[in-house]
């Protein structure tokens, strides 16, 4: 590639770190979101280069663009086959994103809105029945330590629908027991109140009432050597944890569903909107900055609406 096209690309690559420090400081993205489009974004840079594109700001036009979704279409995942139409769009997302950043700042690039979204199928929301919450719920042996922590875990988890990052952080001085609530702040900034229900309160006094520690974190670690000077973030289970115990606890209860935290999390909502909930309510206590993803659980309780009115509507007339 010639010095003018590696100079010109590099000028892509300076926007793409003001565009990422954009995202840090003015809009308070995670650092999971800036992980994410830094690396969607890198994809792009590495493929220009690849091909020898000589490319200014202003030369990004649909031809290009199109090229690029060509080669995101056929580029291997690394497992034996092509990336997924997901994974595809979050690549496109990124770039459209990118691209309003430098049209918000007057440079003259196309316009995002003319890069469409790969099609996806309908999101599929996995979710445990009432009967295989139970089942879960009640895995833990409550003869240990460990064992009346897993069972405060699964009680709040499902009790409030918290993201696992979330229950991750979680310290115990955050907790008004009495009033059954706390407050965090979630994904994006959002600030929202939990409400813990009467059972998930009963199991959590019960960990804590077992736990002569210091340690501030909410759930510990209670395997392995601990020095009287070991850090509390030392202590603090991560979010791999939970997923490691969740899953252990599904496959001892040979549940059909393989269960996560966000299962757990859409079993929460799912339970509230079949209970008669509404959806702006179940936004708010998701932590929801938009209706719109709220939305993906009003499909699985599509069935519950249809047996309620198959089994009132129009009886009056019989």
């Amino acid at each position: 590639m010639s010095a003018a096209a590696q100079t010109q690309t590099s000028e892509v690559a300076k926007k793409i770190s003001e565009f990422l420090e954009y995202l840090e400081v003015e809009k308070g993205s995670s650092p999971l979101t800036i992980r994410n489009y830094k690396h969607y974004l890198q994809r792009y840079l590495e493929w220009l280069e690849k091909e020898g594109i000589r490319l200014e700001l202003r030369d990004i036009n649909p031809e290009v663009v199109r090229q690029y979704r060509v080669y995101l279409s056929r580029r291997s995942d690394g497992k034996g086959s092509t990336l997924s139409r997901k994974t595809q769009a979050y690549h496109v997302i990124a770039l459209r994103s990118f691209l309003r950043w430098l049209i918000k700042n007057d440079y003259k690039v196309m316009s995002p809105d003319k890069i469409d979204l790969p099609k996806i199928s309908e999101r599929q929301v996995k979710f445990l029945s009432g009967d295989q919450v139970d089942r879960l719920l009640n895995a833990p042996s409550l003869s240990t330590i460990q064992g009346k922590r897993d069972k405060a875990i699964l009680e709040v988890l499902f009790s409030t629908g918290l993201r696992v990052s979330e229950l991750a952080k979680l310290d115990k001085d955050k907790l008004d027991l009495d009033r059954r609530e706390f407050g965090i702040v979630g994904k994006g900034g959002k600030a929202r109140v939990v409400f813990l229900s009467t059972r998930a309160v009963k199991w959590l006094s019960d960990y804590l009432k077992a736990r002569p520690d210091r340690f501030k974190p909410l759930f510990i670690r209670h395997r392995g050597k601990v020095e009287p000077t070991t850090l509390d973030e030392k202590m603090r289970l991560t979010p791999r944890s939970f997923q490691r115990m969740i899953k252990k606890y599904s496959q001892k209860m040979k549940l059909p569903v393989e269960v996560t935290p966000h299962v757990l999390r859409h079993s929460f909502a799912t339970d509230l909107l079949m209970a008669g909930a509404d959806l702006r309510s179940v936004q708010e206590m998701l932590g929801h900055k938009n209706v719109s993803t709220t939305q993906i659980y009003t499909h699985v309780t599509h069935k519950h609406l249809r047996d309620i009115h198959e089994a009132f509507h129009g009886k009056g007339g019989n």
